[in-house]
């Protein structure tokens, strides 16, 4: 005797077409209706739901035994497809229904503690406590039928372009690549542990020097780092890696790759190749290195028009190397009050930024609380310069070059989402390139990789790794996607004597490189292929596909600020028999 009925349909894919047709359904409980002679339930499986009808003029006992049924119950229907009388539109199912003839309980279901719909608002822990709940809801089953999608074309795109898949390990030596590791103790190697990998970049190197010329793989990645909306701890990356190439030809491969997975998996033509900007001018102009360009508020330099004007906090930004810079705010002297501009004084103080000065454009001139320190001459260059005119909001910060981008960065984000100027049906791709190859740290007094060490010095810069570090630039390359970084990449370094140049502009002694790096050296005597790679967030990629606003919205099973799965309640105790095993001891907590 079978167990489980053998369905004929998925419920959301009956049509008019299927009228006079015996099914058999199989699902979920959404909703229940009592009219009295009639049951009208909502039968939900991943496809969608349809309307299934329990008739007192059956048979009774079936009848009876609908009216127990309740929601997330779940169950096996039979019956026939027929005209609805009264249809629904906004259900693609919304012209049938099925008379079910008989019907089987497979699992009955307690009240759940979310519902099963889309815009519950539940609180963010609940949903993912309860996560295997949440996954029910329709936009969920999108959300992960999508993430499939993106997965399948990938692995589609790269096989036909000559890719080899390759998984690499995820238990490896500990290595410094930014963030902190997850480690894991071995328990044969007292003493010694393993990390997870935060990206599989020396492997994927190491197989270019195996002569595998194109490697690709979806990815698990592991980052022991403060979480965001658009950050995990484990994550995952579509990661490449290709021999004899220059940075043209991986960036012709991506933005083919990009055309063609969102044309099959959202419909959407999206144009290429696509814009590029160089680091430095995607900082001047924008701010910022991952810049959202569907939308205008750029950034102009008023250093040079505003220097000897009296204002100490701009003049004194500029005589200690600092600069003055504005965005200009279309129509926005009427929809910002004094008191909005002082939120947004009070949100950019986080950057370091200690004011925000602003200029209101009208018909009869200008106000603003600095109009005094300058004459009229000077308000119109000033207006000149930011093309403004009357109902314009200026607004503009002195201070260090980094205090500004990053002030500026964000104001000119954070209030075009307050004036809905953010389409997510919009998709403005862009490539950043010529990256600094080295960003300093005042707090430890060194240079780091602005990416990891890896990376290649443009040719032409390549005599100023030992005397100048800060002016060069690395053959590095973002592809950006509405002000948010989708992936990067860059050229390796495959020469041996330059990868040792590029460690002694870090500051690492021939002890550290052997001991961190050896195995990838020794790797590099033995004939090593030029090469570089990218790689994709593929979470992200998902989500701003969808136009989610988080991560964990595409990802199954995320955790939550904390890092802790609310589900499955990890991380989690460890018995003292294992730690021993280990040879590991456990510190008390101490009040």
């Amino acid at each position: 005797m079978r167990n489980v009925w053998k369905r004929t349909d998925m419920c959301g894919n009956l049509r008019m077409s299927d009228t006079g047709k015996e099914v058999v359904l199989n699902g979920w409980i959404s909703k229940k209706r009592n009219l009295g002679g009639l049951i009208f339930c909502d039968l939900r499986d991943k496809s969608g739901i349809a309307q299934i009808v329990f008739t007192d003029k059956v048979k009774k006992e079936i009848f009876e035994a609908a009216d127990e049924l309740k929601s997330e119950y779940v169950i096996g229907a039979k019956g026939k497809v027929v005209e609805r009388e009264s249809k629904n539109k906004e259900l693609p199912t919304g012209d049938i229904e099925v008379i079910v003839e008989e019907f089987k309980i497979y699992s009955a279901s307690e009240t759940p503690p979310i519902y099963i719909k889309d815009d519950d608002n539940v609180d963010e822990n609940l949903r993912l406590k309860y996560r295997y709940l949440d996954l029910r809801k329709s936009k969920m089953q999108k959300n992960m039928e999508t993430r499939h999608k993106v997965a399948i074309c990938a692995r589609n795109f790269f096989d036909q372009e000559g890719f080899i898949e390759v998984e690499t390990p995820t238990l490896i030596k500990p290595t410094p690549e930014g963030a902190r590791d997850y480690l894991i103790p071995s328990r044969v190697n007292h003493g010694r542990f393993y990390a997870l990998p935060q990206s599989p970049q020396m492997f994927k190197q190491i197989l270019m020097v195996s002569g595998l010329d194109r490697y690709y793989q979806i990815a698990r990645c592991y980052r022991d780092e403060d979480l965001r909306a658009d950050r995990q701890p484990e994550f995952t990356q579509i990661d490449m890696e290709l021999s004899f190439v220059e940075p043209d030809d991986i960036i012709e491969i991506q933005e083919r790759f990009l055309q063609k997975l969102f044309k099959e998996v959202l419909g959407a033509d999206v144009q290429i190749p696509f814009a590029r900007l160089t680091y430095d001018e995607a900082m001047e102009r924008y701010g910022s290195d991952k810049p959202d360009t569907r939308f205008g508020f750029e950034l102009k330099e008023l250093g040079d028009i505003v220097a000897g004007c009296g204002f100490k906090v701009f003049t004194g930004a500029i005589e200690s190397g600092g600069m003055v810079k504005a965005i200009n705010i279309n129509g926005g002297a009427d929809k910002f009050s004094r008191k909005d501009i002082d939120k947004l004084q009070e949100k950019i103080k986080s950057y370091g930024a200690k004011g925000l000065a602003w200029l209101k454009v009208s018909d009869d001139g200008v106000s603003s609380p600095i109009a005094k320190f300058f004459d009229d001459g000077k308000i119109n260059e000033i207006l000149g310069r930011m093309e403004a005119s009357a109902g314009d909001l200026i607004l503009i910060v002195a201070d260090s070059a980094k205090v500004v981008y990053d002030s500026l960065g964000f104001l000119r984000r954070d209030i075009a989402s307050t004036l809905s100027l953010l389409d997510d049906a919009q998709f403005n791709f862009l490539w950043v390139t010529d990256f600094p190859l080295f960003e300093y740290s005042e707090e430890d007094g060194r240079y780091y990789a602005m990416h990891h060490p890896f990376t290649a010095p443009r040719d032409e810069d390549i005599e100023k790794l030992e005397t100048a570090p800060g002016e060069v630039k690395a053959k590095a390359y973002d592809i950006v996607l509405n002000g948010v970084e989708l992936g990067g990449g860059s050229i390796r370094i495959h020469d041996r004597e330059l990868q040792q140049k590029m460690f002694k502009s870090l500051g690492l002694s021939e002890e550290e490189v052997n001991e961190k790096f050896g195995f990838m050296l020794e790797a590099f005597k033995y004939g090593t292929p030029p090469h570089g790679g990218l790689a994709y967030g593929l979470d992200r990629l998902v989500m701003l596909m969808l136009g989610e606003s988080s991560i964990r919205e595409v990802i199954a099973f995320p955790k939550n600020q904390n890092a802790q799965c609310l589900m499955s309640e990890a991380p989690g105790e460890i018995e003292q028999e294992q730690l021993d095993e280990l040879a590991i001891s456990k510190i008390a907590d101490q009040e």
